[in-house]
């Protein structure tokens, strides 16, 4: 008998393909800003200054605020680019980053499916405000999903404490026994299990290495394999 009761999901890099979005922000926003040709190399480049700016967020070492314009200054410097556009060039990406949203594995279908069948899903997220509610709203996750805990509105990142606490608060009838986190982040959806004491499941569709120490509870590579993980019948997506 599965004793999963709710599923806390997160966002970029789970249930959306965060690099399709990425790209085509990054592209779009070259374009608004005359900032001339975006090569896959920039993209590529500007995708690992981002992560690491995000790491160091979730280690609690730099703001928020500084992830967010300091990452665009790197990488502009990195590329001979006008810095001063840093911080326009960020608020207009955080609008773009929601006009692409592309699904993981019929992950859509998916919760359909598992919210039809009495499931408690969230989505748990350390994105932006802005830019996550208008990809809850664009993918049509706001009309599954029960809620979402986004680290803007609590004031709190993934994988504090402080932020699974807001989540046990917002969630009624529900105890860390009944919930499971599934994301690709060993750093932030994992780690914030471990340290909130959920069952995590590790989306790890291309078979990285564990080289942090987080704890894994369940490790799935597509995202169908979560019927697996709640051992129940897979619906025939």
């Amino acid at each position: 008998m599965n004793k999963y009761k709710v599923i806390l999901w997160d966002i970029d890099g789970t249930l959306l393909d965060f690099s399709e979005a990425e790209r085509a922000a990054i592209r779009t926003c070259f374009k608004k800003f005359e900032l001339g040709t975006c090569t896959d190399e920039m993209i590529k480049s500007y995708s690992a200054i981002n992560i690491k700016y995000w790491e160091a967020l979730e280690r609690g070492e730099i703001s928020k605020e500084r992830v967010l314009v300091g990452r665009f200054e790197e990488f502009f410097a990195s590329e001979g680019l006008d810095g001063s556009k840093a911080t326009a060039f960020n608020e207009e990406y955080q609008l773009r980053l929601a006009d692409t949203c592309v699904f993981r594995d019929n992950a859509f279908e998916i919760i359909e499916d598992l919210n039809n069948r009495g499931y408690r899903q969230y989505a748990v997220t350390n994105g932006t405000y802005v830019a996550q509610e208008r990809k809850l709203k664009n993918s049509g996750l706001d009309k599954l999903l029960v809620d979402a805990f986004i680290s803007d509105y609590i004031g709190h990142e993934k994988p504090s404490m402080e932020f699974f606490d807001a989540v046990f608060e917002g969630i009624e009838g529900a105890t860390a026994a009944d919930m499971i986190i599934v994301g690709d982040s060993l750093t932030s959806d994992i780690i914030g299990g471990n340290n909130a004491g959920i069952d995590t499941c590790w989306y790890n569709p291309f078979k990285t290495t564990n080289s942090v120490g987080a704890k894994v509870t369940y490790e799935i590579d597509n995202i169908k394999q979560i019927y697996e993980v709640l051992n129940i019948q897979s619906c025939q997506v």
